[in-house]
């Protein structure tokens, strides 16, 4: 079960954004990296290509490392790790320790 998937809101806990907040637009599981929206903007150059697009400077995010992240909790407002809680039917979701708020299923 992943802790952090896309849609989330995130706080980055370490490096030159901490303390901000954003939310996931991609996980890439096998690196353990996220990109998240508006965050760790980064300048590439491109190179144009005919009929496609024009060459120059593209400002984009770029990733970061899955462990300078936190989840949000929707209903607490705090950073969290999630705990994982097992319903009455038997199925784990994800929760929140500190409000015992379910986040959502966990095999979505």
């Amino acid at each position: 079960m992943t802790r952090i998937r896309r849609g989330d809101t995130v706080l980055v806990i370490s490096g030159k954004e901490k303390g901000k907040t954003g939310k996931v637009d991609r996980c890439l599981s096998e690196q353990d990296r996220v990109v998240v929206e508006g965050l760790n903007m980064v300048t590439r150059h491109v190179k144009p290509r005919p009929g496609t697009r024009q060459g120059g400077l593209v400002q984009q995010e770029a990733s970061l490392h899955v462990s300078n992240v936190k989840l949000m909790c929707n209903k607490c407002n705090q950073a969290i790790k999630p705990a994982s809680v097992r319903l009455q039917n038997g199925s784990r979701v994800r929760g929140c320790p500190k409000c015992k708020e379910v986040i959502d299923d966990a095999r979505q």
